[in-house]
């Protein structure tokens, strides 16, 4: 089965296809510049450096949140769009999911935590199980909006070794010595972000019938494809507290 996978949730964008278990292409980027600049061009080349042919894709798989609302929307624009020309599943990836199975097989527990400002993280908790063949991931805790001092709150009380991965490393390293009292790392460089590959692999476990029901992705089409988003964007919370200010002045 071949997966077209596209990330543009984070910092990274990131684009990829594998054809069952083999990386056919992988391209990923961090600049200034925004998804939108970026995204198309990754695709491009990989068209053209593997000569792919969009119809013998048989999915699309896209990172469809928590992240940057601007680059989920660009995301999900672009595997809409591809799914007007050529229609295929979509395989809608929470984002966390995807960037804990960049540590597929960890024996630690798998703590992904990308920065949500205001002191909070994009976070969620995940461990994986042998099973025949190789291993289950599994949510100890489902993809949430928290603050950092909450989520050791939690590990600590797990009291289990964990490793954390994502952009929030940098951002809250500080704070991971302050408040941890249960063994941590941190991911290298190489499973620290968005990686469109992990992206596609997860995706196959789940067109494969192989995640459970503990897990917040779905299998659907270019129309049903809709953004996971875990709070309101800034100008909506500014919007609400506008109008909390405006009731109050008007009692």
């Amino acid at each position: 089965m071949k997966i077209l996978a596209i990330d543009s949730s984070g910092l990274t964008a990131a684009a990829a296809v594998i054809e069952d278990d083999i990386i056919l292409a992988e391209y990923s980027i961090q600049t200034g510049h925004t998804h939108s600049q970026t995204l198309l061009p990754l695709m491009e080349e990989i068209r053209s450096r593997i000569g792919l042919d969009l119809e013998t894709i048989d999915a699309y798989a896209v990172a469809a949140g928590p992240g940057s609302f601007t680059g989920l929307r660009i995301g999900i624009a672009t595997v809409k769009g591809l799914g007007v020309s050529i229609d295929k599943p979509v395989v809608a990836v929470p984002t966390l999911e995807a960037l804990a199975y960049n540590l597929y097989g960890a024996g630690s527990l798998v703590c992904p935590i990308m920065d949500a400002r205001r002191s909070q993280v994009y976070t969620g908790i995940y461990e994986f199980t042998p099973v025949a063949g190789g291993c289950m991931m599994r949510p100890l805790l489902k993809q949430s909006a928290m603050a950092f001092e909450d989520l050791c709150t939690r590990l600590n009380e797990l009291g289990r070794p964990v490793i954390f991965t994502g952009d929030g490393i940098p951002v809250f390293a500080e704070k991971m010595k302050e408040l941890l009292t249960c063994p941590y790392e941190t991911a290298p460089a190489h499973m620290s972000r968005q990686r469109a590959a992990s992206l596609a692999a997860l995706a196959l476990a789940y067109l494969k019938g192989e995640i459970d029901s503990g897990f917040e992705g779905e299998v659907t089409d270019a129309d049903g494809l809709t953004p996971i988003y875990l709070r309101l964007s800034q100008a909506e919370r500014e919007k609400m507290e506008r109008g909390k200010r405006e009731d109050g002045a008007g009692e």
